[in-house]
């Protein structure tokens, strides 16, 4: 058995964008951009390659993340790669690779959250997450994500 776990640390590229299946199921997409840095040792000057990831969230984690979160903050997402094929009104094949996230966090490598659970049950009421808003690069506001349980996505 393969494992496709993958774990990325960013900043968003956009604010979240929540939408909802016609079942009622709330999906959210959102997009990361990834930045690595090294020293050229040839020419001992930095080097820099950004990676740009799309971001698949299902449930309340995507009620959460749309909530919590927004275009600039630094966040860690784990979660699975899964390619994904569709054809264009023109007849076109598409193919696109995200990540259908399991867990979405606030990265407090240079920022701090306040963790508010959201209420789950019969009669809960919706209740977002609230982070404090410091001033810190790489996490410009937003809320960070409540805690959920695993879920499953439908496919």
């Amino acid at each position: 058995m393969a494992d496709n776990t993958i774990t990325v640390v960013g900043n968003l590229t956009r604010d979240p964008e929540l939408r909802f299946t016609q079942t009622g199921r709330a999906r959210a997409l959102l997009g990361i951009a990834v930045n690595r840095r090294w020293m050229n040792r040839q020419t001992n000057e930095w080097d820099e390659q950004v990676s740009f990831f799309n971001i698949v969230c299902w449930a309340e984690l995507a009620e959460n993340v749309s909530e919590s979160l927004a275009k600039g903050n630094r966040v860690v997402v784990t979660g699975r790669l899964e390619q994904r094929s569709w054809e264009t009104q023109e007849g076109e094949q598409r193919n696109v690779v995200e990540i259908v996230a399991d867990e979405i966090a606030p990265s407090l490598r240079w920022a701090t959250a306040e963790i508010t659970r959201t209420p789950r049950g019969p009669g809960a009421e919706s209740a977002g997450a609230r982070e404090r808003r410091p001033s810190s690069p790489g996490w410009d506001g937003g809320d960070a994500p409540a805690q959920h349980a695993p879920e499953e996505e439908p496919f």
